[in-house]
């Protein structure tokens, strides 16, 4: 008898406390069989070693017998019985021992039932790797003596594959606990903790991206662990480590692969080259027709591979498919290649567009992939949609050699979507170069929408209402259930539109645009690829509004736009800061400069990380950054922002000229900064530079006119607005108040009441500021800011016999851009109570990084950046 085979193994010195697991093996043990599975490394035996030396909280400790895969049925139960002495488990002389290797009688496993059954105290005996067990007499034994010992035995059994034992009939009567592969799987918690064990610092990123490669398998971590403890820079190993050259290859390949009989590693071999493989699609990789037996038959051992979601479809473990490449390269040199092409044409004709087109492009085939997307009409999933990275990556490779003008489309549209335009331009004249009239519809289409949106990306409305205009006629000639199956591609087209036109300073045409984009994402379900268009729509729509001065809506749809982004988790390089920059502007326009701030800077933060803004909200962000720093009186800083501003504005627009809107919007702002610096000339000399006839332009002139004391002529621009029905409801607002201060000027004084009472009632409805940007000139602000220190005039101060100020409509807080969770309110109620984030964390029993997580989200929702003013504003909105 080997002593080794009744002891348990020592427990890791680096061991990962795992308490559940602990407490569902003592509950397991309570009842007559608790089965542990899952495949080599992931933590069988060490959880049970574990378990076993705290003695296994049961009366009796349990006993520990190691199966060895050679065992034959007589030397198995000899074992057994060898534990049970060795445990101090007296068994009745009677019971006797086995005679010979072969197997035991019927009546020996019966005295030997009846013996346990009279033991005083239940007994406990591991069975580790118990999937070595090959007889079927041995289980069937096994399950004859658990079920007749009336109690008296349990057994705890480690195994990577499904007994051999009825687990079916012990499942229906409820006397079974299992742990499975799952379970077994390291959490984020137990990798930080066995990394500290080790004595490595590593970012939580760092630990998200070990996570990713292992899935959570124990070994895998540990191996890891000792590697990076060898690495000069262990942070970098993660990124950077490749399964095929470190110690997990030779585990995987020792423990899993050359456990195998070779037609099995043979399939396993082939069957690497892809992410996920039907039987069908095995067979077409090996010739064979044994793909469906052996695959369930792996899948059940545990061996590394597993069905995805009870389909017919199987995935690999991603560091086990990696090591099994670069063994297929290093015994087959070529034939993964191959194999690439194959499945590419078996996916290709089943229907599965994208894994198709990934495998084509693996096998260099560049025609064959090229060509599945765009003669699918799926060049749009390059720009948005769940599958946008992963065909974006697959494409990274393409030469700008490959034949063929669907290579030369897609390469066009690669550049484009990481805005690389002189790119874009190289493979977009190869492709007009392959193209000709007879060329598919498919084609001519991906072409003119390449434009459309291409035009986007230069800020040039000629070409992009020429590619619109092609893309529009060519659509016609395809199919209309091929169009329909791709709803982003309209989507996308319109948005480019809707943006190039409001671009152009032509909100109304944008407008109709962009509402078809909107409709045009809002078919039957809900299509991932139309997420991202729906959002850019959606923002645009919100600058379309703002820029006209329907505050309302703009914020509707700026939340909306915000909200999208959430809900489909668009990643930071896909999102908008549209829907905050809106927010920033009907906050200036309520008066409100904190939130306005606030929602600037988030969408500044959103641009840093996303694409090149448009012209229109680049140019947006620079005059509300300015009209901030105006009204806080701050003229100097007010200038400092366009200056800064300017370059990135007008860049987006480049090589075409800046709209007629862009360059008047910046020099109204610049006006308004010169004024609140107390030097109405300049402000004059900006206005005068760039004639322009929107009314915004004349009120800046005629407030700068007012500032510089010249009456007259302010009178006179200010006549010459349009009708208070073709004004913005801003616009009248602030025509109201500067007549008033004309008619104070003046020395009118009834007048100025009249318009001050006028201007009132004009800004209630909306919620609007009731004052200007300040300017040196006779009177204060009509008001100040809540909690804004008073600031001396820049010059003199208003006349004794001025008007009084009017009493100014309540301030309305921005609006909340996503009701706040049942979790988030509390944390907010807690915080209202002035506990610390520890105290709350306390309070709720939950982590201080979670009340923090939860902070961030409650400031993003309220448009606020600290707690005290999350609890002022959600005090204010009723939500505490």
């Amino acid at each position: 008898m080997l002593t080794a085979r009744f002891t348990a193994p020592a427990v890791p010195k680096t061991l990962v406390h795992r308490p559940e697991l602990l407490r569902r093996l003592t509950a397991g043990v309570r009842g007559p069989l608790t089965l542990i599975n899952g495949p080599a490394g992931s933590g069988k035996t060490v959880l049970t070693a574990h378990w076993a030396a705290a003695g296994g909280r049961a009366p009796r400790a349990p006993l520990w017998l190691t199966v060895e895969p050679d065992d034959a049925p007589g030397v198995f139960w000899a074992y057994v019985l060898e534990a049970l002495h060795r445990g101090g488990v007296e068994l009745p002389a009677a019971v006797g021992r086995p005679t010979r290797a072969e197997g035991v009688t019927q009546s020996f496993l019966v005295r030997l039932a009846a013996g346990l059954a009279e033991s005083a105290q239940p007994v406990v005996l591991v069975l580790d790797q118990f999937d070595t067990a090959q007889p079927p007499a041995m289980t069937e034994g096994l399950d004859f003596v658990l079920r007749h010992a009336a109690g008296g035995l349990r057994i705890v059994l480690t195994s990577r594959t499904d007994s051999l034992l009825p687990l079916h009939r012990y499942r229906a009567a409820g006397e079974i606990a299992e742990i499975r592969h799952a379970d077994l799987r390291f959490t984020h918690a137990d990798a930080e903790a066995l990394l500290g064990e080790h004595r490595l610092d590593i970012s939580q990123a760092g630990i998200r991206l070990l996570m990713r490669r292992t899935e959570g398998w124990a070994a895998g971590v540990r191996l890891c662990a000792l590697a990076m403890q060898r690495s000069p820079d262990p942070e970098a190993f993660v990124r950077q480590f490749a399964a095929d050259r470190t110690t997990i290859a030779d585990y995987l390949l020792r423990e899993v692969l050359d456990a195998q009989p070779a037609d099995t590693q043979d399939l396993l071999l082939r069957v690497s080259v892809t992410d996920r493989v039907h039987p069908d699609l095995a067979d077409a990789l090996t010739g064979r027709d044994d793909a469906a037996r052996t695959l369930a038959g792996l899948a059940r051992d545990n061996a590394f591979l597993e069905q995805v979601d009870a389909s017919a479809w199987y995935r690999l473990h991603p560091l086990f498919a990696e090591v099994l490449r670069a063994h297929l390269r290093q015994r087959h040199p070529g034939l993964e290649q191959q194999l690439h092409g194959r499945a590419a044409r078996w996916l290709a004709g089943t229907g599965r567009l994208t894994e198709a087109v990934v495998q084509g492009a693996a096998a260099g085939d560049w025609p064959f992939a090229a060509g599945q997307l765009v003669d699918d009409l799926a060049i749009g999933r390059l720009f948005t949609g769940l599958e946008a990275e992963q065909l974006n990556r697959a494409f990274a490779p393409l030469p700008a050699e490959a034949p063929g003008a669907a290579p030369a489309l897609v390469g066009a549209a690669a550049r484009l979507v990481v805005q690389d335009l002189p790119g874009y331009e190289d493979a977009a004249r190869r492709a007009d170069a392959r193209l000709s009239p007879g060329s598919g519809a498919a084609a001519r289409f991906s072409r003119a929408f390449l434009g459309v949106l291409a035009g986007r990306a230069t800020g040039d409305p000629a070409a992009t209402e020429r590619a619109a205009a092609d893309a529009a006629r060519v659509l016609g000639e395809l199919p209309p259930p091929r169009v329909a199956a791709h709803p982003e591609l309209r989507a996308l087209l319109l948005a480019a539109l809707g943006a190039v036109r409001l671009g152009a300073g032509r909100p109304d045409a944008a407008e109709s645009a962009l509402t078809a984009a909107v409709e045009a994402c809002a078919g039957p379900g809900t299509d991932p690829g139309t997420q991202y268009p729906l959002c850019d729509a959606l923002g645009s729509l919100a600058l379309a509004e703002l820029m006209r001065g329907r505050l309302r809506q703009a914020a509707e749809h700026a939340r909306a736009s915000l909200a999208v982004a959430e809900q489909a988790a668009l990643p930071p390089e896909r999102r908008s800061g549209a829907g905050h920059l809106v927010l920033a502007g009907v906050a200036v326009e309520h008066d409100d400069l904190p939130a306005a701030r606030s929602h600037l800077d988030l969408a500044t933060a959103i641009a840093a990380a996303g694409p090149r803004p448009d012209a229109v909200a680049a140019v947006l962000a620079a005059v509300i950054g300015a009209r901030i720093a105006a009204y806080e009186g701050d003229g100097e800083a007010a200038l400092a922002v366009l200056t800064r501003r300017r370059p990135a504005a007008t860049a987006a627009a480049t090589p075409a000229p800046v709209s007629a809107w862009a360059v008047d919007e910046l020099a109204v702002a610049e006006s308004a900064a010169h004024l609140a610096r107390g030097d109405a000339a300049a402000a004059l000399r900006v206005l005068d530079a760039a004639p322009c006839g929107r009314p915004e332009h004349l009120l800046a002139r005629a407030r700068a006119l007012l500032a510089a004391g010249r009456t007259g002529p302010a009178a006179r621009e200010l006549a010459g607005l349009p009708a208070d029905e073709g004004l913005a409801a801003p616009a009248r607002l602030a025509a109201c108040l500067l007549r008033a201060r004309l008619a104070a000027a003046e020395g009118d004084t009834e007048e100025a009441r009249r318009r001050q009472a006028e201007a009132a009632d004009l800004a209630r409805p909306e919620g609007l500021r009731l004052r200007l940007p300040p300017f040196a000139e006779s009177g204060p602000r009509v008001r100040r800011a809540p909690g804004e220190a008073a600031r001396p005039p820049a010059r003199r101060s208003r006349p004794a016999d001025g008007p009084p100020p009017v009493m100014a409509p309540p301030v309305m807080a921005p609006p909340v851009v996503e009701s706040l969770s049942a979790r988030e309110t509390e944390v907010l109620r807690q915080a209202a109570r002035m506990l610390s984030t520890e105290e709350i964390a306390a309070e709720l029993y939950v982590s201080a990084n979670t009340v923090k997580t939860h902070l961030k989200s409650i400031y993003r929702k309220l448009g606020v950046t600290r707690r005290s003013d999350a609890v002022h504003r959600a005090q204010d909105l009723g939500l505490l």
